[in-house]
């Protein structure tokens, strides 16, 4: 392990923080056997029980119903998010964060030219942005990874995550630590910064969904073609409130990164999170990177990291779901275009691209990212690569590869898998997140013009990669990409058609050798990545220039005025798929997320207006003018109205950034209804006090039309599980009355009452 990693471990993940974190479970467990009869546990139930705030009081909540609240064991933040975060907890007043909390720049860099030029521009580019961080982090005990350190998921496997942890982050992929046996859950900011603070952290108590697995995966096939799969099955919001838990003998057939490919995708499907109970390939994993004390402590206390033996006989006793998944006979999946949930095996890829009038040319093939740049999944595409290599052959798309961390750069630079790339036509990015996340260049492109990429992320709404609607996303395993550059079409199927050597000869490439989990070797040290806290944070100063354009200190937001919400436009009636990429951008907006007012000028800017298909724009009431959401916004936060967003199915599904639920407070948003919500961006409005509503009859939506004014009336008698009244005034005079559902407890109807939860932890 690196001296900065050894630092860390020091500091905050040590063997003594991980038999506390033991013992309080092993506590927890035994009283609520005894609570539930000794009926047998999952995984999941165990280490939610085991991290139940209060002093040792168990009870046996109601899964989908009941809130908990829960002491996680560490922070996790990214440069993006980890402003808005820091910002709000340095309201808190607070010297020093009450536990174990990181922040990891990787969102700031953009793909331009290759990894060093790019991540020097991005130091100079965000310098003011990189300083904020690195002197708040000093000050307030968090360990700060430098720019090209690597991506956050990446490097909380490789130092932070250990079996049966609880992890909060502040992004939807943190879940990615599932695949090390602990419960990872992406959240909000503000959720964030609470528990830094020291509260407790509330949480639905989720359903369950067991995925058994049999069998081994041979050939072509990869684990992420299982999540693929499951994805196919369960739909984008399938897993929503719930935890996946995978089991079974196929589980302990894939390695711990394969298991963290599996379990960050499943932000994919709307999961709380996804989970692998601890087996062998974690403890080889925890030792090759420098964890061997917590990999001796994880197989003292393995009971309590496995689910019983009996969930496993009969599954469907102790899970809401169960989905069976015979590995052996597993082929490898894309799925896309716009969505991660449209799968088949690829052996049906080149009949799709007939049918559905694909662009077959691949434009570009990108593999790594936080989901697949493990060293087993480089070393699996470097042998695609050589083979092609040892034909001379070259890709007939550009091949760009994202290493997932500085250790894995280095390591597969030594061990020779990224020559084996490099050699078939591949150029290296940096260790960031990049084009996963909208941080890619691409002057080649014409502005409109339609194009195919293939990559192995895990997001791919239209828009997500490249900021063009116009751009499809095929997502598959980093083998099957390398492939597919190989071929240049997206009806290239490498399990049946032959590519052409330099030599004009046909030859077929052969599935890629069993490759191994860890360096044999052993990993290479990163070096000069980590800045550990200041020794004497009262003489370090939070850098924040008044005058800066990317950086805003925060102001509270008002309390609510006791008074009902009334007579509120309709800023926004939403169509489809409207993720919290719609809502809130990333792209070049990324680079205003400590600054709320500037970036409140991306409010929908992606969202399809149901009344007209246009894209970021509506009429504005006042005016009868055609507008973008944002400036709208600001007319009738001028004219002191509140206003109303009107969503579709699963809205704000996709990244955790709670600059989508920000953003509308500023402006003035009074409330969203919508046929349903993710649960992350459910939970932020909430937090910033814009009160989130469904419609009790989901086709009351097509109720509302362009022009209509809302009211949502009886908020001083607003109680947890009473639904409100909304009455609809249409522009003809005609007024109609509905019903609205809300998920809100008694504390979070706090939460709107203060103005916010911020409001409300600065109270505390």
């Amino acid at each position: 392990m690196s001296s900065a990693a050894a630092a860390i471990v020091e500091i905050e993940t040590t063997p003594a923080l991980v038999s506390k974190v033991y013992a309080k479970l092993q506590s927890n467990v035994e009283k609520f056997r005894k609570t539930v009869s000794n009926r047998p546990l999952t995984l999941s139930e165990k280490i939610l029980i085991g991290h139940l705030d209060g002093n040792g009081n168990v009870y046996d909540p109601e899964r989908g119903k009941s809130y908990v609240f829960l002491n996680p064991d560490r922070v996790a933040l990214q440069d993006v998010t980890g402003q808005m975060t820091l910002l709000q907890f340095a309201q808190s007043g607070l010297k020093r964060v009450r536990l174990p909390t990181t922040v990891h720049c990787d969102h700031l860099i953009q793909a331009r030219v290759n990894s060093s030029t790019d991540t020097r521009f991005a130091i100079i580019q965000n310098s003011e942005v990189y300083a904020f961080l690195e002197s708040a982090c000093r000050k307030y005990g968090i360990g700060f990874w430098k720019p090209g350190a690597g991506i956050i998921h990446q490097v909380v496997l490789e130092n932070y995550a250990f079996p049966g942890g609880l992890m909060i982050g502040t992004d939807s992929h943190t879940p990615n630590a599932g695949g090390l046996g602990m419960v990872a859950i992406g959240v909000g900011g503000l959720d964030a910064a609470e528990v830094m603070a020291g509260m407790p952290w509330e949480l639905l108590y989720p359903k369950r969904i067991g995925v058994y697995l049999k069998g081994e995966l041979t050939g072509w096939a990869a684990p992420k073609d299982v999540i693929l799969y499951v994805a196919s099955k369960l739909t984008v919001s399938g897993g929503t409130n719930a935890i996946i838990e995978y089991f079974g003998p196929g589980a302990r057939s894939i390695s711990c990164t394969g298991k963290a490919t599996i379990t960050n995708m499943g932000a994919e499907i709307g999961a709380t999170c996804s989970i692998f109970e601890y087996d062998d390939r974690m403890e080889a994993y925890l030792r090759a990177t420098g964890r061997g004390e917590i990999a001796d402590l994880a197989n003292q206390h393995r009971s309590l990291l496995i689910e019983d033996p009996e969930v496993e006989k009969d599954p469907s006793k102790y899970f809401d779901q169960v989905i069976e998944i015979d590995l052996s006979k597993l082929e490898p999946h894309i799925v896309g275009p716009h969505t991660p949930d449209l799968a088949r095996p690829i052996s049906e890829m080149a009949q799709d691209v007939k049918k559905n009038s694909y662009i077959d040319n691949i434009s570009v093939a990108l593999i790594g990212s936080c989901t697949n740049s493990s060293y087993e999944d480089m070393s699996r595409a470097a042998d695609v690569a050589e083979q092609a290599w040892a034909h001379g052959a070259k890709t007939k798309a550009s091949l760009q590869v994202t290493p997932g961390s500085e250790m894995i750069r280095a390591t597969i630079e030594r061990d020779g898998q990224m020559r084996a790339l490099q050699e078939i036509g591949a150029n290296v990015l940096a260790n960031a997140c990049g084009p996963c996340i909208g941080q890619w260049s691409r002057p080649e492109l014409k502005k409109g013009e339609p194009n195919t990429i293939v990559t192995s992320y895990n997001r791919n709404f239209p828009g997500r990669n490249d900021g063009r609607r116009e751009t499809m996303n095929f997502i598959g395993s980093p083998e099957i990409v390398t492939a597919l550059a190989l071929g240049g079409r997206l009806s290239f199927n490498p399990l049946t058609d032959e590519l052409t050597g330099a030599d004009g000869r046909k030859f077929k490439l052969q599935p890629p050798k069993p490759a191994p989990e860890v360096p044999r070797r052993g990993f290479v040290e990163a070096k000069d990545v980590y800045v550990a806290p200041a020794a004497d944070p009262d003489s370090v100063q939070v850098i924040i220039d008044p005058k800066s354009e990317r950086l805003q200190q925060l102001k509270p937001f008002e309390p609510w005025d006791g008074r009902d919400l009334t007579d509120m436009p309709v800023l926004a009636k939403t169509k489809g798929k409207t993720t919290t990429d719609h809502i809130s951008p990333a792209g070049p907006w990324l680079s205003l997320r400590g600054h709320l007012d500037k970036i409140s000028d991306n409010l929908l800017l992606g969202a399809v207006n149901a009344f007209g298909g246009q894209v970021g724009e509506g009429k504005n009431q006042l005016t009868g003018a055609i507008e973008s959401y944002p400036k709208i916004a600001r007319q009738y936060k001028a004219a002191g109205l509140k206003w109303v967003i009107v969503g579709d199915s699963n809205y704000g599904e996709g990244s955790s950034r709670e600059h989508a639920a920000m953003t509308p407070r500023y402006l003035g948003c009074g409330a969203v209804i919508a046929r349903s919500f993710a649960r992350i961006h459910e939970t932020n409005l909430k937090k910033q006090g814009v009160l989130a509503l469904t419609f009790s009859n989901p086709a009351d939506y097509e109720r509302i039309q362009e022009g209509d004014r809302l009211s949502i009336v009886g908020l001083k008698d607003m109680a947890q599980g009473k639904p409100l009244k909304c009455v609809i005034r249409h522009a003809d005079g005609r007024e109609e009355e509905i019903e609205l559902k809300h998920s809100y407890n008694s504390a979070q109807i706090e939460w709107f009452r203060a103005g916010s939860a911020l409001n409300l932890m600065r109270s505390k």
